[in-house]
């Protein structure tokens, strides 16, 4: 369990690939209080610390993992978006964030706010998964890269996000542009509600 929180960002050292799943090797500053099987959000993926050595930390993504997020765009220098697993003794300061990326989005939009940008992200829309809560609404929230984020003008398959300077500057935001891929994870909430009125 996460908050969306970003604690910093790790910078790719390595990629190898195991037969359908890729090892990657990150650098951050909290390695040494890491310990195996220990779970870490990376770019808002949960994954699981496998290896612990010279000041850097392995996780593994499965075929499961990469085909739904953008971790097997990722090339060693890439710099991703951390969050340690939340503490259940602190305050929730994003909202409740599983780990478990629903899909990808692209960056379609950004638009200067005096100081703030506005980010805007379109992602393929399935009736179906819609109908089971798959989908963003006005001033709800969603999971960007990691980051917990207000939604505002969403559409059937879009919305946007103000990032303020601090966000930009702390999390891998700064590097989005138009086109760039990045992995989103819609409410569990919503997707309770939506399941109980199935039922």
């Amino acid at each position: 369990m996460f908050s969306g929180i970003v604690e910093e960002m790790a910078t790719v050292v390595a990629i190898t690939k195991e037969q359908e799943n890729i090892d990657l090797t990150l650098r951050c500053s909290f390695v040494d209080e890491l310990k195996i099987d220990q779970s870490v959000a990376h770019n808002g993926v949960c994954l699981t610390v496998v290896n612990i050595s010279d000041g850097c930390y392995t996780v593994t993504a499965m075929k499961e993992t990469l085909d739904r997020s953008n971790l097997g765009l990722l090339k060693v220098g890439d710099r991703v978006n951390v969050e340690r697993s939340m503490l259940m003794n602190g305050r929730l300061d994003g909202h409740i964030v599983q780990g478990h990326v629903d899909q990808t989005a692209v960056c379609t939009d950004m638009q200067d706010a005096d100081g703030s940008t506005y980010f805007t992200f379109k992602y393929d829309i399935d009736r179906e998964m819609a109908r089971r809560g798959y989908f963003t609404v006005d001033k709800g929230s969603v999971t960007v890269n990691g980051v917990s984020l207000t939604v505002c003008r969403p559409t059937d398959n879009t919305f946007t996000v103000a990032i303020i300077p601090y966000t930009k500057e702390v999390t891998n935001f700064h590097d989005i542009k138009v086109g760039t891929v990045v992995n989103i994870e819609f409410d569990i909430l919503g997707k309770y509600i939506a399941r109980l009125q199935q039922l």
